[in-house]
């Protein structure tokens, strides 16, 4: 009968230990899930903020554009044509096309 009672304690000590090693993990995991939490929460707040800020900068553009500029980007929405192209023709070609042959003679 004494055999009974040894396993039955250790059996019983093996119980804790799993407990103990189970409560261990689910407070790390808690930790882990309130840093993520609170990373997400930031990562909200900023794109929050940069959404609001668009949002000024479309109106400030749209009071600013003329009535034909407005029909064109809407003619172009509906298309699917990229709309920043006449913008680009205007401002990145040109400076773009010495960068890449300076960079290109480097290299």
């Amino acid at each position: 009968m004494t055999e009974f009672s040894g396993s039955g304690a250790s059996v019983v000590a093996i119980d804790n230990k799993i407990e103990q090693a189970m409560d261990l993990v689910k407070s790390h995991l808690m930790y882990a899930v309130r840093e993520e939490v609170e990373v997400l929460k930031e990562q909200i707040k900023e794109l929050i903020e940069k959404n609001s800020q668009l949002e000024q900068e479309n109106n400030l553009l749209k009071t600013l554009a003329s009535p034909e500029q407005l029909a064109q980007f809407q003619a172009q929405l509906q298309t699917g044509s990229p709309p920043a192209t006449t913008q680009s023709q205007g401002t990145t070609q040109p400076p773009a096309q010495p960068a890449s042959q300076g960079s290109g003679s480097t290299a």
